[in-house]
């Protein structure tokens, strides 16, 4: 027996592997998700013996959002009815933001009123912040005046040099009495447990986000915390694409490519919305249900000379909704002049795709920023697979060269800007927490617009007849690349 074993040991092994790749195949297809993402789990599982059982075991299971997220859905919805009740959290002059930004506009909000609940808010103070220098020396003069608490939610928070002399400010205010509550990611952040002891020390409260044991290796790759939050003392706050890490900073040195990004400071009745979004982190991390205070949500300090109406957009796998995909969507079949976006990653789906195919033969100016080299090189010929379409849909691609460019930001006609989380892709879309503010304003949007012609100088752009000539081992990279599109 034992020799039969040894001598058939390789072929049993491929039988058993086909035994549960039918097995999952069934039930892959009994899940009626996405088409898209359904064949890449069935080719991954029909050519790659064992691989294909532990990509899909790593990255394919929706046991999580089944049994955990759904339940924290309807506690959270009660708990956002509460909150906004209790703490005046109400929806300023709507009928008037219609009047004069209009029906596309108007289209956009309802939606998010519709599908979270998403407030409105018109007394916001919005400052856009470009790269991290500028973040991070706003953020620490904001952290040290900080009188009653301090909320932080971090995908990626490491403890290099340039970060934790803004650890350093939250362990002091910890000593003075504040409260600091910080979240971060156990997958994206790379802290030392002599760091988390100080924090723990000094009373920072700290959790990790679904913590793993080996972070690199673990089914809990999805679902990660990809937000960027900051809330002090209930009236300011910032959220956008720049992380905790010195990379960000192109004065530290941490990083031998210029690090572009785009990033919010924001005041007025938008930071409730952030504030509640941190809170049902919160209570998700640390199990446990958190009282508000009155100090959580308090009414505006002075209302800004040059207001601007702002909804925060939140996903993840706990909402019902793709919400940011679908304002996404909705902003791109909007727009009537130009669209202009920025995002390090351009893997979008089929809607969205169909989006801006259209919106570029239909007339509309459409251009797209991506860098010149990205951070993965999967990404990259997923990326390059959707250029052949989108240039010859009119879609103006453009390459950044000054270095890595992790703007997720999109700018519609003078009227609309989104700053975030999101990228354009799977994982944003519809596996990550994911959270954007959307501003609806002349002012801001022609702010963000001149930003973007800006890094057009650092660009190259794709030439749709050199493109359609690349040779055929590229081609197949890509399309290779591309079926794994919704797994990147």
């Amino acid at each position: 027996m034992l020799s039969f074993l040894r001598e058939n040991l390789w072929q049993l092994l491929l039988a058993l592997n086909y035994a549960l790749v039918i097995v999952f195949s069934v039930l892959i297809v009994l899940k009626n998700s996405n088409p898209v993402k359904t064949l890449s789990y069935l080719f991954a599982l029909a050519t790659l013996p064992f691989l294909g059982l532990l990509v899909y075991y790593f990255f394919g299971q929706d046991y999580r959002k089944d049994k955990i997220f759904t339940n924290k859905y309807f506690l959270d919805d009660r708990k956002l009815r509460d909150w906004r009740e209790r703490f005046k959290l109400q929806l300023g002059e709507v009928e008037n933001f219609r009047e004069q930004y209009g029906d596309g506009m108007f289209k956009i909000y309802r939606l998010l009123r519709e599908n979270e609940k998403a407030i409105l808010t018109f007394d916001n103070d919005v400052q856009i912040l470009v790269n991290g220098e500028a973040k991070y020396d706003r953020l620490k003069e904001d952290l040290k005046q900080a009188m009653y608490q301090i909320h932080m939610e971090y995908f990626v928070i490491t403890d290099d040099p340039c970060i934790m002399e803004i650890l350093e400010i939250l362990m002091s205010k910890a000593r003075e009495g504040v409260a600091v509550r910080l979240i971060y990611d156990d997958v994206g952040s790379e802290m030392t447990s002599k760091t988390k002891k100080m924090l723990s020390d000094s009373g920072v409260m700290h959790f990790a986000f679904m913590p793993v044991l080996y972070p690199r290796f673990t089914s809990k790759l999805n679902y990660r915390d990809h937000r960027k939050i900051v809330v002090i003392d209930g009236h300011t706050g910032y959220v956008g694409g720049i992380n905790l890490n010195g990379k960000y900073d192109n004065n530290c040195g941490k990083t031998d490519r210029y690090w572009r990004d785009t990033h919010l400071r924001i005041t007025g009745g938008a930071v409730g919305s952030l504030q509640a979004s941190f809170l049902l982190s919160w209570e998700f991390v640390c199990d446990h249900e958190l009282e508000p205070e009155a100090s959580f949500f308090p009414e505006p300090v002075k209302p800004s000379p040059l207001p601007v109406a702002v909804q925060i957009a939140a996903s993840g796998p706990d909402t019902d909704w793709a919400n940011i995909m679908e304002a996404m969507f909705t902003a791109i079949n909007t727009a009537r002049d130009y669209i202009y976006i920025t995002t390090p990653y351009l893997i979008p789906n089929e809607a969205i795709l169909t989006g801006l195919s259209t919106a570029g033969r239909s007339g509309v100016d459409v251009r797209i920023i991506i860098p010149y080299e990205s951070d993965s090189w999967a990404a990259q010929y997923a990326t390059d697979s959707y250029i052949e379409q989108l240039v010859l849909s009119n879609v103006r691609i453009y390459r950044y060269t000054k270095g890595f460019i992790h703007s997720k930001t999109m700018v519609i006609d003078d009227l609309f800007a989104s700053v975030g989380t999101a990228n354009l892709d799977y994982r944003s879309f519809s596996i990550n927490f994911e959270i954007n503010a959307l501003l609806y304003s002349h002012r801001k949007a022609e702010e963000m617009k001149a930003l973007f012609l800006e890094d057009l100088k650092e660009c190259n752009e794709v030439e749709r007849d050199r493109w359609m000539e690349r040779g055929i081992r590229r081609k197949l990279q890509e399309s290779f690349n591309r079926l794994w599109a919704p797994l990147l």
